[in-house]
């Protein structure tokens, strides 16, 4: 059972919304981020880099400081704006021929514990306190966790029912991606998109997994220092999205290693040959078709790699998982790489183009060797969150990548 709820969203002003709203903050180059910045004064970007307004960097709790005083300047200012309803905002995203149509809303951080939200990935405690401090400080949330649960033709219906409406928010970016949003408020409806998520067995945390955590423990703190706590308060839930799993678009992370770990590039190939069937496919642009099969680049030409199904011993799920089996089979015993959070010489590159990107690196000479991937299903996704086993860090690169401060949930 899914249990989410409606909140009063705090919201830009429809004429300005599409100057409001911006890309996470990690993907902007530090001249993308310094111009919008220049040329644009209603962009999130000014409340998340507040040290901008006094042409001064800041960091710690004096940033979370002045990004909560930004937020209460774009209210003051009605940049903002807070609803007057509860109401869940259905939101959709259009590029081409690709389409996501989900859920704005609350989720339980109580159904976080108790695994009705599954994870599969770990978490950084480090990072999930740094983050409880910042939510603590900046008291909102901006950037929802983007979940999945399994197609429902109910909910698919109650949604397409309401974009019959004219949207709230219709825009298009300059990546050419038309958004549009939807505040659902009436009661009636709300009490069915509860129902129909009442039958949805379980939510999987498709992006954000130190978002989540960092909202329970928020939640863990506020609750001791609250003697009236009665679990309805807002810091018992955390904004998400919500996007059935037919939509989510999932991508591959390659590897790419700065060195061979003090081996000859034969001597490198003999060490592979234990678990692989080695192929050379000269300087051809080659990528892997199917699990279990990889694609490597080394001193200038690419190799097929496909794995002896008789050496290597499938134990779980985990085992079978594509980014694990490398793992376990080149870059920890052959490379020397233990610790893939950590280790400075491996480096991951995602997206439909970056074998090409990560051949030229390899060829100018800041990586050794590289390995190609196919994209990890949102099935083994599932299975390995249901098997309570996390994933390899970077075993998944998915998409929407959602916008921020176009619906926020104050805690």
């Amino acid at each position: 059972m899914a249990i989410i709820k409606p909140f009063k969203a705090i919201r830009p002003a429809t004429d300005i919304v599409s100057l409001v709203a911006s890309r996470s903050y990690q993907q902007y180059s530090k001249r993308e981020l310094n111009s919008v910045l220049d040329f644009n004064p209603f962009s999130f970007l000014h409340i998340i880099n507040p040290g901008y307004k006094y042409a001064k960097s800041v960091s710690g709790q004096e940033r979370f400081k002045l990004v909560h005083n930004r937020y209460l300047e774009f209210l003051e200012d009605a940049v903002f704006l807070k609803d007057t309803e509860n109401s869940f905002y259905l939101y959709q995203m259009q590029k081409g021929n690709t389409t996501f149509t989900g859920l704005f809303c609350g989720t339980s951080v109580q159904e976080y514990r108790d695994d009705q939200i599954k994870k599969h990935e770990n978490t950084l405690q480090r990072r999930e306190k740094l983050f409880a401090n910042y939510l603590e400080t900046v008291k909102f949330n901006a950037e929802p966790v983007l979940m999945t649960y399994a197609d429902n033709e109910a909910i698919a219906s109650i949604l397409k029912k309401e974009m019959l409406a004219k949207a709230e928010y219709h825009f298009t970016t300059r990546d050419k991606i038309t958004h549009r949003l939807w505040p659902i408020s009436d009661a009636k409806t709300i009490r069915n998109i509860q129902k129909s998520f009442q039958e949805v067995d379980s939510l999987y945390i498709a992006d954000g997994h130190h978002r989540s955590a960092s909202s329970n423990l928020l939640a863990e703190n506020a609750e001791k220092k609250n003697p009236q706590h009665t679990g309805k308060e807002p810091y018992n839930y955390f904004m998400s999205y919500l996007l059935p799993e037919s939509e989510i678009r999932i991508y591959e992370f390659n590897r790419m290693v700065k060195d061979l770990n003090g081996l000859r590039k034969e001597e490198f190939l003999i060490r592979l040959d234990e678990f692989y069937r080695i192929e050379n496919q000269g300087n051809i642009d080659y990528r892997p078709t199917k699990k279990h099969h990889f694609s490597m680049y080394l001193d200038g030409e690419f190799y097929s790699l496909y794995l002896r199904k008789k050496v290597y011993q499938f134990t779980d799920v985990l085992s079978e998982l594509d980014t694990q089996i490398l793992f376990k089979t080149i870059l920890e015993p052959i490379l020397g790489i233990y610790d893939l959070r950590k280790n400075k010489r491996i480096q991951y590159g995602s997206g439909k183009h970056n074998v090409i990107k990560m051949k030229d690196e390899i060829d100018k000479g800041k990586y050794a060797v590289g390995f190609s991937l196919v994209p990890i299903t949102i099935s083994e996704i599932k299975a390995i969150a249901d098997a309570g086993l996390v994933m390899p860090p970077k075993s998944t690169y998915i998409e929407p990548k959602l916008r921020s401060g176009l619906a926020i949930y104050e805690l």
